[in-house]
């Protein structure tokens, strides 16, 4: 059993506006949501000692992470937007999404270095198009990938889908409940960016397709925005404003592609059956522990490999599963309450960790899952630098 089971928890979850080409800069949205965070906790930014964040931008499109406060916000940065830089004891900086910040934070508060960790992430939408591939020069992989236009993630991902739907006799019809569904979610959702603008199967079928079968629908929505988490000891958060969200257990992906291509059906689903394997053993929990599942969308085809990758069905076997309703709210094993990076906003899994958060606190609000106790997050495609965590509630 893992040693830092429920000892490190969520005590706090703060948003800044979630929008596309917002009038501020990221270092003002940031500020906003560890302000709101901090608020959450009931705390004072003079009582944080940690900071940590994945801070770059992808390497594709806009300026790639070039400029402080503009499209990044890096953790050396954030303490001075603050004013708290001479009280920080400990900083962390990955470039794994969030998740080994998140990681890495739990295991700071534990060994002491700090007290009161707020882990965040900040992301732009850069001008232009958003994956547009503007060097002259293909090096390396690219060489054989940019020339050809196979150079952005949604091309690569239509390739797993494709092969998903080809391989199981699906066509996007039978994606389409799961898209709407997803949608209705993000309705519930005051922070969610599509709230107010609902989705038809007719509108799913009809979307512009990006990468046959990969639709502008099946893409997440970039925006503007930041997401933080206010950790800290379980017996500190006892004391604070919420309930807290114990961290149960955690799980880090190394899984690669054992060919050239950039990600395959095979790869992602065996990814997610490392990460489920080190999750389940460590935790001493399994898939029928779980009673709501926050699953990365960056992609839709991420929720199925996901699905059957973590153990909740067999392979072959996640579209009919969403397609007859088991992950909506009132399903078997709601998934993506809040509308997941799909409909709510693409934050790098960031918002997945905060819905799950917010469900095992009871703090849902009309997307709560009743009795909702342990919450699944995953983040990233299930290669490496994905991971899974497990959020439990308080008893």
């Amino acid at each position: 059993m893992w040693e830092l089971r429920d000892k490190v928890a969520v005590a706090g979850v703060g948003y800044s506006e979630l929008g596309r080409r917002l009038p501020r800069t990221l270092a003002a949205l940031t500020v906003e949501a560890c302000d709101r965070a901090l608020a959450d906790a009931g705390l004072e930014r003079s009582d944080v000692d940690g900071v940590a964040t994945s801070p770059s931008m992808p390497r594709y499109g806009g300026t790639k992470g070039t400029g402080e406060g503009i499209d990044v916000v890096t953790p050396y940065h954030l303490p001075q937007l603050l004013g708290i830089t001479p009280g920080i004891t400990w900083t962390g900086s990955t470039n794994g999404m969030v998740t080994q910040s998140l990681m890495d934070a739990a295991m700071a508060i534990h060994s002491g270095a700090c007290t009161h960790a707020l882990v965040y992430r900040s992301l732009h939408v850069p001008k232009g198009k958003y994956v547009n591939y503007d060097s002259m020069v293909a090096a390396g992989p690219d060489q054989f990938q940019a020339p050809f236009g196979f150079s952005n993630p949604p091309a690569w991902a239509a390739t797993v889908l494709r092969r998903y739907l080809d391989l199981n006799g699906f066509t996007r019809a039978d994606l389409a409940p799961f898209l709407v569904a997803n949608r209705d979610n993000a309705q519930k959702n005051p922070h969610a960016y599509w709230r107010g603008r609902t989705l038809s199967a007719a509108d799913y079928l009809n979307a512009r397709m990006i990468a046959d079968p990969m639709s502008i629908l099946d893409c997440d929505i970039p925006v503007d925005g930041a997401v933080a988490l206010l950790l800290t000891s379980t017996e500190r958060a006892r004391d604070l404003q919420q309930p807290p969200a114990l961290l149960t257990g955690f799980a880090a992906g190394t899984h690669t592609a054992p060919t050239g291509a950039v990600m395959t059906l095979e790869a992602l689903v065996e990814g997610a059956e490392q990460i489920a394997q080190t999750l389940w053993r460590t935790s001493g929990l399994g898939p029928s522990d779980i009673d709501n599942a926050q699953l990365y969308d960056g992609f839709s085809v991420f929720v199925y490999t996901w699905l059957e990758g973590m153990g909740f069905v067999g392979r072959g076997e996640a579209v009919p599963f969403t397609r007859d309703g088991h992950t909506t709210l009132t399903g078997k094993l709601p998934v993506n309450t809040g509308g997941g990076a799909l409909g709510e906003g693409r934050l790098h899994g960031m918002t997945h960790l905060a819905e799950a958060v917010l469900q095992v606190t009871g703090r849902g609000g009309e997307r709560q899952v009743p009795e909702a106790s342990r919450a699944l997050a995953t983040v990233s495609n299930g290669l490496a630098k994905s991971a899974a965590f497990v959020f439990s509630r308080d008893r």
